[in-house]
């Protein structure tokens, strides 16, 4: 077994200084750049995972901080305690200790000991006073009087292991806390083995301490951070399933194309999709509809309630069902938007909103339609498209008492309507999001039904990448 170092007596040969130094250059440098990297990456801590990513951080820059001050000790050897008054003399002055609020020497955070069996003596580096926090002039503690120092629940996990490095030779490798006589309460950790004397028994304990506090600190916060991602992103997929089955529930059950109305020579090929994000954004509170009415008109509506979440699904569900029971109530386009705005208005929570809603007479092939602070509808016919003026609308929520202009049209066979939500085309405004949706034209005119153009909108802007949701609802002029 090699022999230990005796925390008086520095080791005749340290390590080649050139190397320890540059090893310490190396450290040091490093430890600018994690520091460079979390000052950049500050923010306002309100993210728990940005939270998790700064406790990760500090930990990763006090463990730098320790390897630095070991480095240093390996390169200067330990320090020495100073011997005691040799008679009677003035009190001792204890040097002052860095306390668990005070960030101190690192340099004090690590000491070593040597207690000889043959003689009951103890010897001990000047930093273990420090972090003991004891009279550095004082006798150092015997083995049997080092657990006075330990918190009385941890004192059977010192004596077990002193019992078994001494009486079994095994190594000393284990964590324990100690009150210092300030108070204060300290983690060290012990590392030691025993040392063999000629006969081959144990003479002496030789072990290294180390205050272990502040990276405890920073592992426990990391801990915290961590359990609190995890729980909030337990919460975030369990409210995503929530607003998605919502949305299930609310948004129309009809997949693929569908005809209305469903009597009549005259009809609307109708087909919707909904491009969901493909990030961890929650569901947002987009929406689309048709619906045919009791006078064999049919209403067209999309509209997005801004926010994220069960909450916002929750409000889209109650917009949704509002304008279907106002619609088969008669209410037109205009008079519609102004009651939704009161609805809006009306709320416990404020939220904004914005909407297109439509209704279209097949036997005259009237569109009348108005708008709230929402994209208007693309027209495209004859294998050009253009955006529709747009009547007078303010977002949903907005003002009290606001008034929505409507706009009437007549559409004329094979004309195909786009209405979409904020975002249908990722990254991009909302001026060059309609030139990209205008510039589909042709293959929309050489497209046979709705659902055919509905795809190539899907190929075109529904990859990855996309950060929030949208929906698109194509309506095609049969005859």
């Amino acid at each position: 077994m090699p022999s230990p170092v005796s925390a008086d007596h520095p080791a005749a040969q340290p390590p080649g200084r050139g190397s320890v130094e540059a090893l310490i250059t190396q450290t040091r440098r490093l430890k600018g750049d994690v520091d460079a990297v979390r000052r950049d990456a500050r923010s306002d801590g309100a993210d728990p995972e940005e939270r998790w990513q700064r406790a990760l951080y500090d930990l990763a820059l006090h463990q730098l901080d320790d390897l630095d001050a070991h480095l240093a000790q390996l390169r200067d050897g330990p320090e020495v305690a100073p011997a005691a008054p040799a008679g009677p003399a003035e009190a001792p002055v204890v040097p002052p200790v860095p306390t668990a609020g005070q960030s101190g020497s690192l340099l004090s955070r690590v000491g070593s000991a040597e207690w000889n069996l043959l003689t009951d003596e103890a010897t001990w580096s000047g930093e273990l006073y420090q972090i003991l926090g004891l009279d550095p002039a004082a006798p150092a503690l015997t083995l049997d009087e080092l657990p006075s120092l330990v918190l009385e629940d941890d004192r059977p996990k010192l004596t077990a292991m002193v019992t078994d490095c001494l009486v079994d030779g095994k190594p000393i490798d284990g964590e324990f806390r100690i009150v210092r006589p300030d108070r204060g309460v300290r983690a060290v950790h012990m590392m030691g083995e025993p040392v063999l004397g000629a006969d081959g028994g144990t003479a002496s304990m030789w072990a290294v301490l180390r205050d272990v506090s502040e990276l405890r600190r920073c592992r426990g916060t990391l801990r915290e951070t961590r359990d609190s991602l995890q729980r909030h992103r337990r919460q975030e997929q369990t409210e995503h399933r929530m607003a998605a089955e919502l949305q299930e529930a609310v948004l129309p059950p009809w997949r693929g194309s569908l005809r209305l109305p469903h009597q009549g020579p005259r009809t609307l090929d109708l087909a919707a999709r909904r491009l969901t994000a493909t990030t961890t954004t929650p569901l947002g509170g987009d929406w689309y509809d048709a619906l045919e009415l009791s006078d064999g008109e049919t209403l067209l509506s999309v509209g997005d309630l801004t926010g994220h979440g069960v909450t916002v699904a929750t409000g889209m569900a109650t917009l949704l069902g509002a304008v279907r029971g106002m619609a088969l109530a008669g209410s037109r386009p205009g008079e519609l938007l102004g009651m939704l705005n009161q609805l809006l208005d009306a709320t416990v929570q404020p939220a904004l909103g914005s909407a297109v809603c439509c209704r279209y007479r097949p036997d005259t092939r009237t569109l009348v339609w108005a708008q709230a602070g929402h994209p208007a509808p693309l027209l495209y016919r004859d294998g050009t498209g253009r955006l529709l003026h747009a009547p007078d609308g303010v977002l949903l929520g907005a003002t009290s008492g606001a008034v929505y202009g409507q706009a009437e049209m007549t559409l004329e066979p094979g004309d195909l309507l786009l209405l979409h939500t904020d975002g249908v085309v990722p990254g991009q405004s909302s001026a060059d999001a309609v030139d990209r949706l205008l510039a589909l034209a042709p293959r929309f005119d050489a497209a046979r039904t709705a659902q055919d153009c509905v795809r190539t909108v899907v190929e075109e802007f529904g990859g990855t990448g996309r950060e929030d949701d949208a929906c698109v609802l194509v309506a095609r002029v049969t005859a």
